[in-house]
């Protein structure tokens, strides 16, 4: 049997792992806010599509444990694609008209229904796929293979929250009515995750090795646990990925809305197509480049020499929302004011996506990286979920100001990583390497 080469389904897998996740917590909340529900209802209840990344940790041995990844990620993406479809037809239910009256609340139950469970499907989607790719590959191509995987579950960030958003203005500006657009939207996502699944079932290899993990092996997640949770320091370690991205996590959810919402509201009120291309497209492209510019200086200079620039290139910029919630200024500093920002978030978390690995250590080190990204989700739904509320209450200068406040938070948590031991060993290592 002739060999197939990764190129042919490594893009293509890590399009499909990439979509879902921007799609069920950030598309979510664009769809919402443009049938007209309130900022605190959207941001609430969109805050509980973070659980299943939180819960992930939990189920990942009952995937390695039942079945191969190549079965799993098989099912995960055609059920990715029927819930598509489904929550498509549920929007074709009713025009905009009704939803705004009797059958909003129906119509928001379902859908979000429907992302909860895609957002279990795009977790468990998570851990096949790449369990799947260290089975798959050998360790060389692992390695070349890497930056491959990265820049296209990146790509399909951008297209399903940047191009893709900008096509569902592009309609309605041409008269395509809400809810309409969406409906096309996602009609359009599930018959590409349907491609996907077929692709994926012809071209990819069934490796010898991947099959279902000894009950032995996979319950020494107990013991992972248990050693993750008592090592020493831990506190700090906790409260490092709980509150670093404090600040990041109360604007997370609100930005899009205060992009979208009417200027009467207190809001900018761009279009959907504005949306698309500014936060979707050259936010995500300048966060994908301060990921590589961070990663590259933490690569040179190490955690520590790095941590109180990135944090600065975190928190500082949060302002800028303030300046756009009092001036409104033009369409051109906006785009410029966001792309900052977002090009400062991504090099911080670089910063805390290294600190997680420095803490990762030992004999069960996938295991706790996978505990200290869960509990990194917990540290962003929370705050997020709060964020509706505190900006109803207080309308959104007020609420700016107050996330950059809150915000500085960080500043009094990055000393704690100073105290952290393993991190001290860790800097030593690659000091001793350089």
């Amino acid at each position: 049997m002739k060999k197939i080469t990764p190129w042919a389904f490594i893009p293509t897998l890590y399009l499909a792992e990439g979509f879902p996740y921007i799609i069920i917590n950030v598309v979510s909340v664009l769809l919402y806010a443009d049938l007209g529900f309130a900022n605190d209802t959207i941001t609430y209840w969109t805050g509980y599509l973070y659980l299943p990344w939180i819960l992930k940790m939990f189920w990942s041995p009952v995937v390695d444990a039942n079945s191969t990844k190549r079965r799993w990620l098989l099912i995960a993406q055609t059920v990715l694609g029927v819930l598509f479809i489904a929550i498509a037809g549920t929007l074709l239910l009713q025009t905009f008209q009704t939803l705004q009256n009797t059958g909003s609340m129906t119509i928001f139950t379902l859908t979000l229904f429907g992302f909860l469970m895609g957002a279990f499907a795009s977790a468990t989607l998570d851990i096949a796929t790449d369990g799947y790719y260290l089975l798959a590959l050998s360790p060389e191509k692992q390695s070349s293979f890497v930056g491959v995987r990265t820049i296209f579950y990146r790509l399909a960030m951008i297209l399903g929250s940047g191009i893709l958003v900008s096509a569902v203005g592009t309609l309605a500006k041409h008269g395509l009515a809400v809810p309409y657009n969406w409906a096309i939207f996602f009609a359009s996502l599930g018959l590409l995750f349907i491609g996907f699944t077929l692709f994926h079932s012809f071209i990819l290899p069934k490796p010898s090795e991947d099959k279902p993990v000894a009950l032995a092996q996979h319950t020494a997640w107990k013991e992972a646990f248990k050693t993750y949770f008592t090592q020493k320091n831990i506190l700090y370690i906790l409260l490092f990925i709980l509150l670093y991205r404090f600040g990041e996590a109360l604007l997370e959810k609100i930005v899009p809305l205060f992009l979208l919402k009417p200027v009467a509201e207190g809001a900018l009120g761009l279009s959907m197509q504005d949306y698309g291309f500014i936060k979707g497209t050259l936010g995500l492209g300048a966060i994908i480049a301060g990921n590589l510019l961070g990663g590259w200086l933490l690569g040179k200079f190490g955690f520590k020499k790095c941590i109180w620039p990135f944090a600065c290139a975190l928190v500082l910029p949060n302002v800028f929302y303030v300046y756009l919630a009092m001036v409104k200024p033009t369409l051109s500093m906006v785009a410029l004011l966001i792309t900052l920002e977002n090009f400062g978030y991504g090099l911080a978390m670089m910063a805390l996506t290294v600190f997680i690995m420095y803490v990762s250590q030992g004999a069960y080190k996938t295991s706790h990286y996978a505990i200290s990204t869960g509990i990194m989700a917990l540290g962003m739904m929370v705050p997020s979920m709060l964020s509706g509320k505190m900006q109803v209450a207080l309308g959104y200068q007020t609420f700016f100001w107050v996330a950059c406040a809150i915000s500085l938070v960080t500043f009094f948590i990055v000393p704690l990583a100073f105290k952290i031991e393993i991190l001290d060993e860790t800097e030593r290592k690659f000091h001793d390497k350089q």
